[in-house]
């Protein structure tokens, strides 16, 4: 009873309109509450402990910093020296457009890991060059938002880490390495229904008649955006720091390169910077620290195992059950941001791994992929709200455009459940 109170009170708060973070603690709270009715102070004394014990991991230090570089590179105009290198690359006509934008925010996605940032940064860029290339609003803030859904596939990844936290058996540099062919493949998949589209809807008539950048131009221009993933993922991978110590390198980095190289960021603009990606950390290792308590109180209450024992019994088999938890998790992901689906679904699901003996590295980029679709999936698309809100649409008309972009990045799920080593395959010959 108290067990289904737990979730009945979750989803009641998150109908009301309760911040999932809210959500979280207060149903974890009653619940241990009334599970310790004969215990001094109800047995609460386990909600701090728990809020801290949620937030106290070292590989949680590298958020806020993912958060920073993102803020950082942001505004130091690399994504706009990164479209210019792009167009001068693949030239002008008509869906070459869609195609950089898909390339430059599966690149930056190697600098910020953070999809709502990568989305900002892209769209800020992107939609007012395809508007005056002739593209449709819509179509301009459906495909940037699909694009900035690799940010969370491609490292460093704000996903990945939180999964890493959860999971004891996926390393930080492990799940880094996984994500890079799906992601890559992702990105791919994403242009190939974006340029069909933009040339079957004669979009973007306009856009051969804009001036082409001169290539060496823009690549001198771009060479310190074009460093930076190259810094930080190639550091990790010599040894030179971890995951969480190339965040603050790729922030000292960003800063250099923004106020002494491009000097597009000035000390004045030191503290927005700070506050802005203060308070996005702030809600993401708040909601963290929460589920901590709404963890304690589905292991306590002994939820977990019944549950696991059910889906393993009903009688569906591996495959049968892996199409239920990836359906269940589609629908979830339109409503839930993908921190808030990991710390509430992975504790769920960790016992049915084990039952299958799934690869932890190789079921973590799969709920990756689900999160990445459920980021520009109407009608709580966290990528799309950004990119309508720049491109000034509301989200309901993006509907008949970012379904394609969906059914292509769902084959690269399927993809990765049918040959798992496109995921594994790069972190065993890494060594990881």
């Amino acid at each position: 009873m108290i067990a289904t109170l737990l979730f009945v009170g979750f989803v009641a708060m998150m109908l009301i309109g309760v911040p999932i973070g809210a959500a979280l603690g207060l149903a974890g709270a009653a619940c241990i509450a009334l599970a310790n009715a004969d215990a001094q102070w109800f047995g609460l004394l386990a909600v701090p402990q728990n809020f801290y014990a949620g937030l106290g991991k070292y590989p949680l230090l590298a958020i806020p910093m993912f958060v920073l570089v993102g803020s950082i590179f942001d505004r130091s105009g690399v994504a706009l020296r990164l479209v210019n290198f792009a167009i001068a690359i693949v030239g002008r006509g008509p869906g070459m457009l869609p195609l950089v934008a898909i390339v430059v925010a599966m690149f930056l996605g190697g600098i910020s890991g953070s999809g709502p940032a990568n989305a900002a940064a892209v769209g800020a860029v992107m939609i007012a060059a395809m508007s005056r290339a002739g593209y449709p609003a819509a179509y301009s803030a459906s495909v940037v938002g699909a694009a900035a859904a690799t940010d969370i596939l491609i490292p460093p990844s704000v996903a990945f880490i939180v999964y890493s936290v959860l999971v004891p058996g996926a390393s930080v540099p492990a799940l880094f390495a996984a994500g890079m062919v799906p992601g890559i493949l992702a990105g791919l998949a994403l242009i190939v229904p974006a340029v069909w589209m933009a040339r079957r809807h004669n979009m973007g008539a306009l856009e051969a008649t804009l001036p082409r950048p001169p290539f060496w131009q823009s690549l001198r221009e771009a060479v310190w955006g074009l460093a930076a993933p190259v810094l930080i993922l190639g550091g990790m991978r010599a040894g030179w720091f971890t995951p969480t110590e190339a965040a603050v390198v790729a922030v000292f980095y960003g800063l250099f390169v923004g106020m002494a190289i491009h000097r597009t960021i000035t000390v004045r603009d030191l503290f927005p910077i700070l506050r802005e990606s203060g308070e996005l950390s702030a809600v993401i290792l708040i909601v963290v620290s929460l589920a901590g308590i709404f963890a304690y109180s589905l292991s306590t209450l002994g939820v977990i195992d019944p549950v696991a024992k059910a889906i393993v019994n009903s009688g569906l088999g591996e495959y049968g059950v892996l199409s239920l938890v990836i359906l269940m998790l589609i629908t979830v992901g339109m409503f839930l941001d993908g921190v808030s689906i990991f710390l509430i679904f992975v504790p769920l699901l960790w016992p049915i791994v084990q039952h299958y003996k799934w690869d932890p590295v190789w079921f973590g980029v799969l709920l990756t992929l689900k999160v990445a679709l459920g980021q520009f999936t109407p009608p709580l698309a966290v990528n799309l709200m950004v990119s309508c809100r720049i491109a000034g649409v509301r989200m309901e008309s993006t509907v008949r455009w970012v379904g394609w972009m969906l059914f292509a990045m769902f084959l690269v799920m399927v993809a990765v459940i049918i040959w798992p080593q496109l995921a594994l395959w790069l972190p065993q010959q890494l060594g990881y």
